[in-house]
């Protein structure tokens, strides 16, 4: 009987190389190609408007501030009596605070004591901080340190009467309710949330907090998952664990095509004997792609079930949230109209060397720190495999090798994607 000296391999995830695999920038092209912006306004109290997308331009109608006023307690002056040396003596004319401004008239030779905020005096057009001067009963002495404008807030610095004071698109921040109660504005238009259903696949996944038996795990994918969606502008429903059965599968994709703009599913979408929700998504819908040259995430499957879009993400924990980082977040955005899709990335040094081949656009789970020097540099979290999710507990961000890449010395420059505003 002759041996067999080699058997004949089909191609996997753990080749570098694979006829049709999609590229990260083509996946993306594919994505926001089928995706249509939600254009479904309502009006918000600011107050609930953290998080929420601006449908539309807002622009100031008022000066901010609305009024020249102070930057600093201290003197209102005359700049034209500054000293060109030495000093000068002026006399004390009044007082201005905040919300009751001096209301007569300042001579030149004379100053009035003003607060911070507090209305300018229409004759000056300098402020001396307190403790730039000396106090000689009701007049102050000066030297010639000092200059026209100084320390003064001019109306309308901020924001002009008219000008856009947020952009349409933008993400609510903190810093914008606080943009918007200073117009004046109580209400904003936002784009609604959205709705985004999701479950796990899996015979063998159980809910926490129960017993295991063999071959038995914890459902934490549903976790991860509802943790990144709360950072997002969603409502969420949380459809539990589907048993690996197609007819299963169909009911619950079903369900959620009806209620929801976005369907992610993890588990199922690779070519195991278990796998069906490819194949369930095709019969009822539509698979735009499902392989990518991505490390760890090739089997994402992406497509459509009637208005609601579908990411069908790896089940291996690291490989879902690198699939939803990179693909599924920048979708939720352009859904809801937002002009920032992607993260923001920077390069730094690398700690130590990292071993790649070309083939595969990797996205390593990387801890940014200072180095002794004081420059920031990165250095891996372990072990990368894509079922070790303690390396993202770990991580403060991703080290993205792009797909020509290969290995990385000590010291080489590197691409990172902080989780600051992820995760």
């Amino acid at each position: 009987m002759n041996k067999k000296t080699s058997i004949r391999h089909t191609l996997s995830c753990a080749d570098n190389t694979e006829p049709g695999l999609l590229s990260v920038e083509q996946a993306e092209q594919r994505i926001f190609d089928l995706i249509r912006p939600l254009h479904c306004p309502e009006r918000v109290d600011i107050r609930h408007a953290l998080g929420r997308t601006l449908t539309a331009d807002v622009h100031s109608t008022i000066n901010v501030p609305s009024h020249t006023n102070s930057a600093m307690d201290g003197y209102a002056i005359h700049a034209a009596d500054i000293p060109a040396d030495g000093t000068t003596q002026l006399t004390l004319a009044g007082t201005a605070l905040a919300g009751k401004p001096f209301t007569g008239s300042v001579k030149p030779g004379q100053c009035v004591r003003i607060m911070t905020g507090a209305k300018l005096p229409d004759d000056c057009d300098a402020v001396v901080m307190q403790e730039q001067v000396e106090v000689e009963g009701d007049s102050i002495r000066i030297d010639a340190r000092h200059r026209a404008g100084e320390n003064v807030r001019q109306a309308g610095e901020d924001l002009a009467l008219g000008q856009t004071a947020i952009p349409a698109g933008k993400c609510l921040q903190a810093s914008d309710l606080g943009l918007l109660a200073s117009i004046g504005m109580g209400e904003v238009s936002v784009t609604r949330s959205l709705r985004v259903a999701f479950f796990s696949t899996g015979d063998e996944l159980r809910p926490v907090g129960s017993r295991l038996a063999a071959g038995e795990l914890y459902d934490s994918n549903r976790y991860t998952l509802h943790g990144m969606l709360q950072c997002q502008d969603v409502e969420l429903i949380d459809m539990g664990v589907i048993a690996d059965k197609p007819d299963d599968l169909a009911a619950a994709l079903r369900s959620a095509a009806q209620v929801a703009d976005v369907i992610i599913t993890t588990g199922g979408v690779s070519v195991g004997d278990a796998d069906y929700v490819k194949d369930v998504v095709a019969e009822l819908g539509k698979v735009d792609f499902w392989k990518l040259a991505i490390k760890p995430g090739r089997p994402l499957a992406f497509g459509a079930l009637g208005n609601a879009l579908f990411f069908g993400l790896p089940g291996n924990p690291v490989a879902v949230m690198v699939t939803f980082y990179q693909f599924v977040q920048p979708a939720l955005r352009n859904l809801l109209g937002q002009k920032e899709l992607r993260p923001f990335r920077f390069q730094v040094a690398s700690a130590a060397a990292i071993r790649k081949r070309p083939g595969r656009t990797e996205y390593q789970r990387g801890r940014l720190d200072s180095a002794a020097d004081g420059r920031l540099q990165v250095s891996l979290t372990g072990a990368q495999g894509s079922g070790i999710l303690s390396s993202m507990s770990a991580a403060n961000c991703f080290i993205v090798l792009a797909a020509e890449q290969g290995s990385v010395k000590p010291g080489d420059p590197v691409t990172v994607e902080p989780f600051h505003g992820l995760l």
